[in-house]
């Protein structure tokens, strides 16, 4: 029995050296492609730094034009209650046409207007007309500045009935109160850069999952090496299985220094959860998304069409997997068609590993799940290798 064991091990030991040459093989390539290694570089750290200071969906300094036909002190009270950081007083106008000029003109995203005798109506108890228009170009900002004045308004509407209501009792009433209490997790003050900076890294994990491996395979077409390779003593295996690893492997390194460098020390996002558990699903996930570019490289025939497919493929993942706009929001056909989607179930496992401190008790899932995808594409793009050759 000695001699067929030794024989096994002796095969699966020059199997592994075989690969381990090839992955070498696919770093020093990558070392070689320098415009790529920058675009690589520039990603993982000043990418990530840029979309994390820089992008934010909260409103924040929103111009505002008032006109005044009042000039009271009600008036003067609820235009000081428009305040920074949310709201950016931008003046008084003349007359109300000047704020609506304003605000098509884009000078402006609100325009307010206090009509006469506002504050006589108030006291004597009658209900106030207030215009308010809001530009809702950016959709998202201005419903979320409508919402603000809305809330600004209602508090205003309260302590002038609360008022009221303690005079006429002379000053000996006490009315019921609802108080909110709301307890905020994960990110107690709601700093969205942590949110952003992990959405960023994701999207480049994904990326160049994707690019990394297809790119070498189809600069392997591109200078005939693929038919020197098939007629080396290696596999296809070999082939595909080398430039899986070494970029994998690219993506992680890439992955540590971002969340190490840039993210914990500049932004202060916290690692609740276990890092190794994050990095062994980065992997995981890298491979599952480099067997679909591996399956675009064996359509396309140059790089310019590795990229064109990947604006293809990814574009659709990174806008409707959850990372950009919510996956509950969705409509239901694009909830169902992007179950496929690995990213939607990474992005699930990295902010509950990072952000919520979970493991794989949780996370069991939606870590199966992509590990399902990632057997299915990766052999999709194996047998769509082998068929090419045939």
């Amino acid at each position: 029995m000695k001699g067929p064991e030794q024989g096994t091990i002796s095969a699966a030991r020059v199997w592994g050296l075989r690969l381990l040459v090839m992955t070498k093989k696919e770093l020093l390539q990558l070392r070689r492609d320098v415009p790529l290694l920058l675009f690589l570089i520039y990603s993982f750290s000043l990418s990530v730094y840029i979309s994390g200071a820089g992008i934010t969906m909260q409103l924040k300094s929103a111009s505002l034009l008032v006109h005044d036909g009042d000039r009271s002190e009600s008036s003067r009270e609820l235009i000081r209650r428009f305040r920074e950081p949310t709201f950016r007083f931008e003046g008084e106008v003349s007359e109300p046409k000047r704020g609506l000029e304003g605000v098509n003109q884009g000078t402006a995203m609100l325009f307010l207007d206090i009509p006469p005798r506002f504050h006589e109506s108030i006291r004597g108890g009658e209900t106030v007309p207030l215009q308010l228009q809001v530009d809702t170009t950016n959709a998202a900002q201005g419903l979320s500045a409508a919402s603000y004045v809305a809330r600004i308004i209602g508090d205003v509407s309260r302590d002038l009935a609360a008022g009221r209501l303690i005079a006429a009792s002379g000053g000996r009433l006490e009315l019921p109160v609802v108080e909110s209490a709301p307890r905020i997790w994960y990110n107690p003050n709601q700093d969205e850069t942590w949110f952003q900076s992990i959405a960023h890294i994701l999207r480049m994990i994904t990326l160049f999952a994707f690019l990394l491996p297809a790119a070498a395979l189809v600069r392997e077409k591109e200078h005939g090496t693929v038919e020197q390779l098939l007629v080396a003593p290696v596999m296809p295996l070999h082939i595909m299985l080398s430039k899986v690893l070494a970029m994998t492997v690219v993506v992680l390194v890439s992955t540590m220094f971002a969340v190490t460098v840039i993210m914990k020390p500049l932004f202060g996002v916290p690692i609740r959860g276990s890092l190794t558990l994050f990095l062994i699903l980065t992997a995981l996930y890298s491979i599952t998304t480099a067997g679909l570019g591996l399956f675009a490289a064996t359509v396309a025939k140059n790089q310019a069409q590795i990229g064109m497919m990947a604006l293809l493929a990814i574009s659709p993942m990174f806008l409707l997997s959850g990372i950009t706009t919510p996956y509950e929001a969705m409509p239901s056909w694009v909830q169902t068609v992007m179950a496929l989607s690995p990213l939607r179930y990474f992005a699930e496992a990295a902010y509950g590993i990072l952000l919520k401190g979970v493991g794989l008790d949780v996370l069991w899932d939606s870590v199966l799940t992509m590990g399902l995808l990632g057997g299915v594409l990766f052999s999709l793009g194996m047998w769509r290798f082998h068929k090419q050759f045939e």
